[in-house]
This record gives structure tokens, C-alpha cells and sequence, in this order.
């Protein structure tokens, strides 16, 4: 073989040598960025996210040791339509519960029975040995699905009066007409104070793995949600919705190997009503937002692609404080059990 032959052999074997290279530094930049190996998923508290002090991270095998919400009566006369029942003899717990119709709903509308206790005097859910001097039972006026209707209030009489006959009750209801009326007072109310927010962190570079997002969102106190794709926030009592959700693609999620599934985008949502305003929701929004997609590489955006700035921040926060105070004025703070039920 001459010496020619050899040195073009030599250069291929090196031209071949710098494809093999380039190729595979191009699959390792496109590949989704994983998570530290070497740092747990969990990884505790980052100063400075939530004012003076850090988001604490919650696993949900602690969920127990959270602080345990209040037990209340449910029923509420601003937003349930509700019946008395007189009953000739105190009615047990037992009876009562065996009473109750299958299905805790009227139509869209949540329906609920309570007993005043003959112990207390006190309204409260229908309890196992306990015993009962009279009943209420109610129909919500309103949710996100709509106003109470003629036919939903239709069905909780017929309803109410089962469960009267079951217990030897008498129910008094309210005129239909009215009640009806006052849910589409209350239903318009309620799409005009109804706020969910939502900001999109977008990857500027590479695409990052199912494990990169949760790593990080861990790093905030986010934990893992029951739908693939889902993370939550807690709230600081067990049984409250989440302060903020952080949700991806579930596809990716549920994929055989989601190291390899790209996420080119999240989304960090704040329904408003359902989080008290004292928890500063949506300052830790902004806040955990602007956070990752710093550690991120990406860029806060409104889900269209359009970059959010601080003034557009600052703008949609003084609207916030507004809506806050037309529901504090209406009794429906965010966060109350109200306000939950009726924004739900």
C-alpha cells in the first residue's frame, strides 16, 4: 500500500472520528437534562422564596402530622338554600345516616343533611351514637358549573322530604322562585370575582426529564400529586387545596422511560379563591416562577409564548388585592369553606 493510500485512509479514520464526536455531542445537548443523581428529590428549603422565610417541603408520607382542619358545619345560608325539619323525638346518628339518599349531589349541586345535637346544641354532619333534636338539609346555590336550577331545586325537595319521612321529620322549604333567583344573583357574582392564574416556564435550550422538573420543584416544597404530571404545594393544614399545582405533560410522566421524555414546558397554576389571602399566594407564584426558571434555563411566560415582565406582574397583584376585598366585603374570602365550595 503507498504512502497516498495510507494518508487518505489516515484522514477518513479521522473525519470519521470527528462525525462519530459531533454526533454524539449533538444527542448529549438535545438530550432532556436529568436530575442530580448524587441529591435527593427532596432536597429542602431555598432561602428567600417566600419573604422572611423559606417554603418548607412537605412529603405526603407526612401529610398526617400537618395540622388537621376544624371540624364546621357545612351548610351556610349565603350560599345553600336550606330546610328546617322538626322531628317529634330525638332521631340516633344510626337512623339518620341510614336515611341519607345514596348520592350526596342534586344535579351539579352538593346536597348535605345536618342533625342539631341533642348533646350540644350544636349543628354538625350526621355522626354514628349521637342523637339528633331536628335537621337541616341544603342545596347549594352555586358552583363553577352554574346557578341552582327549577329542576335541581325540584330534586332536593324531593330529596329532603325522603329523608323527613325516613326520620319522622317536617321540612319547610323556602319558594322556589326565590331561591332560584338568588342563585343567578349569586352565580353572576361569582364569574365576575373568579380568577385562576397560570404561568408557563418555557425551556430556552435544552429540553429538561420528567425527574429534572420534580428535583427542582421538590427544592420548593412541591410534592408529588396523585394524577402522573402533577405536583402540589400543600397548604400548611391537611385537608385545604393546594397553595399552587405545577403540571406537565402526563404522557411523559407515564412514559416506560421518562429520562428519555422531553418536557419542553410547565405550567404553575394559582386557582385564587380557593387559597387564603394571607398565605401570599400569588408572591410565592411569582416568586417560585421566576426561581425556576432561573435554575432552569427558561423563560416565565402566559402560556402563549408571550414573555411576562414585572410590570405586567405587578399590575395583575393590584387587581388581585381588589378581587380580594370585593369577596372579603361579600363574606366569601378566599380560602373559606364559602368560598371553596362556591369556586369549585
Amino acid at each position: 500500500m503507498s504512502s497516498f493510500q495510507i494518508g487518505l485512509l489516515a484522514a477518513g479514520a479521522v473525519t470519521l472520528l470527528a462525525v462519530v464526536a459531533y454526533n454524539y455531542w449533538v444527542s448529549r445537548k438535545s438530550a432532556p437534562r436529568q436530575a442530580d443523581a448524587q441529591e435527593p428529590l427532596n432536597a429542602g428549603p431555598t432561602p428567600g422564596l417566600t419573604g422572611d422565610t423559606a417554603i418548607e417541603p412537605v412529603m405526603t408520607d407526612d401529610f398526617d402530622k400537618l395540622p388537621q382542619p376544624e371540624r364546621k358545619p357545612v351548610l351556610d345560608a349565603l350560599i345553600d338554600v336550606i330546610a328546617m325539619m322538626e322531628v317529634d323525638h330525638p332521631v340516633s346518628g344510626d337512623a339518620a345516616l341510614a336515611a341519607l339518599p345514596a348520592t350526596r349531589r342534586v344535579g351539579t349541586k352538593a346536597f348535605n343533611v345536618e342533625g342539631c345535637s341533642e348533646l350540644t346544641g350544636e349543628w354538625e354532619p350526621i355522626l354514628l351514637g349521637r342523637r339528633y333534636s331536628a335537621f337541616q338539609a341544603g342545596v347549594q346555590l352555586a358552583n363553577r358549573v352554574g346557578p341552582l336550577n327549577e329542576i335541581e331545586f325540584s330534586e332536593f325537595v324531593v330529596k329532603t322530604q325522603a329523608f323527613a319521612d325516613a326520620v319522622g321529620g317536617s321540612p319547610v322549604f323556602s319558594d322556589m322562585l326565590e331561591e332560584v333567583a338568588r342563585a343567578r344573583e349569586l352565580d353572576q357574582f361569582a364569574s365576575e370575582h373568579d380568577a385562576q392564574l397560570s404561568f408557563a416556564i418555557v425551556a430556552q435550550s435544552a429540553a429538561w426529564s420528567p425527574g429534572y422538573v420534580h428535583q427542582h420543584a421538590a427544592r420548593l416544597g412541591f410534592v408529588a400529586g396523585v394524577i402522573p404530571g402533577r405536583m402540589v404545594l400543600p397548604a400548611e393544614v391537611q385537608g385545604l387545596p393546594p397553595v399552587l399545582s405545577l403540571t406537565f405533560d402526563t404522557q411523559a410522566a407515564m412514559a416506560e422511560d421518562p429520562d428519555l421524555s422531553p418536557i419542553r414546558e410547565f405550567v404553575l397554576s394559582l386557582d385564587v379563591p380557593q387559597v387564603s389571602r394571607a398565605d401570599q399566594p400569588f408572591t410565592r407564584l411569582r416568586q417560585a416562577a421566576d426561581w425556576l426558571a432561573q435554575q432552569m434555563d427558561g423563560a416565565v411566560t402566559d402560556g402563549g409564548g408571550q414573555r411576562l415582565g414585572q410590570d405586567v406582574l405587578d399590575q395583575i397583584a393590584m387587581d388581585l388585592e381588589q378581587l380580594y376585598d370585593a369577596l372579603d366585603e361579600r363574606e366569601l374570602s378566599a380560602g373559606s369553606p364559602q368560598s371553596r365550595r362556591l369556586f369549585s
